[in-house]
């Protein structure tokens, strides 16, 4: 149905509390997916950032990159291993991982959104000195886990009407640089900068009953209700790590951290600006 000019005006008016809701709130977007891949969807969702950004609230972005990553290990001839979600990561694939993640990735997005009209911040979490890591788990290899969080850097992005693109990688006191999942990365910097909101973009509908069933959406999850869900093995694989910085982020004060599907265009913004039931909900 097209709108008249007059109807589209009075919606952009019944908006208005939602957007003065947010104005001057930062909002932490783990960037991944099939939405990092396929290009109608990354203009979309690019583009949506950039918009969130211009009417007036402070985006933070830290992206993944794992079907890259897994590509470009594939023209070496190395096979991906996951285990709990987690990338097996040796020396090799670390370095793999580096070139991927900040080398590209991160560049392309920066420079989307300065084509979109915003400035953007290319952040490295290990050679910026914002993320400080330890190792997770000797089996996983140079996987580590989030230790401390410099935020120096981020308000400092913030204050001067950039939008910060962080890449998920880290220096551990070891000296050894550590590849973090890019969904632990956001709901710990969500909870370090005092974040509104918390949104992860994904290739899922968000937590359902039955794996096969879309209809079966879980839309709103207690964080003490998290525990059972995994017992009951409802939540398992890759949604482990994702359930568990969300978890992390609002136990530490984030207000809400949603898990949507970022293959459906404007999700993101529905979710926000909209009463629609998008994805799962993780509340305290």
């Amino acid at each position: 149905m097209k709108l008249s000019p007059y109807e589209k005006a009075s919606l952009m008016i019944k908006k208005l509390p939602q957007i003065k809701d947010f104005l001057n709130q930062t909002v932490v977007i783990k960037y991944g997916g099939n939405a990092m891949t396929n290009e109608a969807l990354k203009e979309v969702v690019i583009k949506d950032i950039v918009l969130m950004k211009f009417i007036g609230m402070n985006p933070v972005v830290v992206h993944g990159g794992g079907p890259e990553i897994t590509n470009m290990m594939k023209k070496v001839g190395k096979e991906a291993e996951f285990v709990n979600g987690l990338r097996v990561t040796d020396r090799e694939t670390m370095e793999i991982t580096e070139k991927v993640l900040f080398g590209k990735i991160n560049k392309e997005i920066v420079s989307f959104m300065k084509d979109y009209g915003t400035e953007a911040i290319s952040i490295n979490g290990k050679k910026d000195s914002m993320i400080q890591a330890k190792q997770k788990d000797p089996k996983l290899g140079f996987v580590g886990e989030v230790d401390q969080v410099n935020t120096d850097i981020l308000e400092k992005i913030i204050a001067e009407g950039k939008i910060p693109v962080i890449s998920p990688t880290a220096c551990g006191k070891d000296g050894e640089t550590y590849n973090i999942n890019a969904d632990e990365v956001a709901g710990r910097v969500a909870a370090a900068i005092g974040a509104k909101k918390l949104i992860l973009i994904t290739d899922v509908d968000g937590v359902m009953m039955d794996q096969h069933d879309t209809s079966s959406i879980i839309s709103h999850i207690k964080t003490k209700e998290i525990r059972k869900y995994i017992e009951d093995q409802i939540i398992g694989g890759g949604m482990i790590p994702k359930i568990q910085c969300c978890f992390d982020a609002v136990t530490c004060g984030v207000e809400k951290a949603h898990i949507i599907d970022g293959r459906k265009p404007k999700s993101m913004l529905l979710k926000i600006f909209t009463n629609e039931s998008v994805g799962t909900m993780i509340t305290d």
